[in-house]
């Protein structure tokens, strides 16, 4: 597939960040200035409905700033799974419709008719923590991100690993905080079951005897009101999320472990936690939350549109 010629006019970027609940999409200049964003409820349906909503919202935050589509350079995509560096397959995405062998990048770039770089969203979420968040001049640290899933970036010897399948970091499926050897807790993992957003839900609704959690139920704040069934639950996230962070720091040693995501940027989720840490290990581990909160996965992917869309016009010469 062939793309416009760059040239001056091609001034600004498109990052999105794809989730299991939510989609965002963010314009930038190529400077990374922000200029204006949205976020919708992600497409029911299958695949071709994810990446049509994709591309409607992508040119829609282009209209809200009044900037025609053919000023777009480029656009990045964060999602939840892994995509394959050889075939641009969406591998291991539970928390999305079946993609198949759909190729992600190869499918939106036709709608929109710009290069699109896909990468998983918590590689995004590291990129943009290492250059603007607490990671900036942090050689060796790690980013969990807890949401409706939860992934790790990882970056040492600063650089983003990736693992030889793009795997590196699907830390969900650690054995830890629920049984492993759960038939079904082998679609999302056991870590995932018992730290992230789905999983949490389906654990108070078992408690309390509900088929399932009411829409817009506020574990954390029931927690906070002290409902006993969602104080055992969020005490049980902490457990977990504390033994997979030390089982993380015991294999890469990394100077800090960043939570980011929707849940993970809590501060009360952070402070269960650290409250856990000291029963397991005696050594002194660094975490904090994103500087960047919830956005990070956004503001990663629109850089790598810039980077991408800067690398396009160096190889047609330069001609911006």
């Amino acid at each position: 597939m062939s793309f416009p010629i760059y040239d001056g006019r091609r001034d600004h970027v498109v990052g999105i960040d794809l989730g299991g609940s939510y989609v965002r999409a963010l314009l930038c200049d190529l400077e990374g200035r922000e200029v204006t964003g949205a976020v919708e409820a992600t497409p029911a349906g299958d695949a071709a409905a994810v990446v049509a909503g994709m591309a409607r919202l992508a040119r829609e935050v282009a209209a809200r700033a009044g900037v025609a589509w053919e000023r777009v350079a480029g656009v990045a995509v964060g999602v939840p799974g892994v995509a394959d560096p050889g075939d641009g397959r969406l591998r291991h995405a539970p928390n999305l419709p079946a993609f198949g062998d759909r190729d992600v990048a190869l499918a939106l770039g036709e709608q929109l008719n710009v290069p699109v770089a896909v990468d998983n969203d918590v590689n995004m979420a590291t990129r943009a923590e290492h250059r603007r968040g607490h990671g900036d001049g942090v050689d060796d640290f790690v980013f969990i991100a807890i949401g409706t899933g939860i992934g790790m970036g990882i970056v040492t010897g600063g650089r983003l690993q990736r693992g030889a399948t793009g795997a590196a970091g699907e830390i969900g499926t650690l054995p830890v905080g629920a049984d492993p050897f759960d038939q079904a807790n082998h679609v999302r993992g056991s870590l995932e079951e018992a730290a992230a957003g789905n999983g949490l839900a389906r654990r108070y609704a078992s408690r309390t005897g509900a088929s399932a959690v009411d829409e817009g139920f506020d574990l954390f704040a029931a927690a906070a009101a002290h409902d006993p069934h969602a104080e055992a639950v969020v005490a049980e996230q902490a457990r977990a999320l504390a033994l997979a962070v030390v089982a993380v720091h015991s294999v890469l040693d990394p100077a800090l472990v960043v939570f980011g995501g929707g849940i993970g940027s809590r501060d009360d989720v952070l402070a269960r936690v650290r409250e856990n840490l000291p029963e397991l290990t005696s050594r002194s581990i660094h975490v904090a939350t994103s500087a960047l909160g919830e956005r990070a996965g956004l503001i990663g992917a629109a850089e790598l549109a810039a980077e991408l869309a800067l690398n396009a016009a160096d190889a047609v010469g330069g001609g911006w």
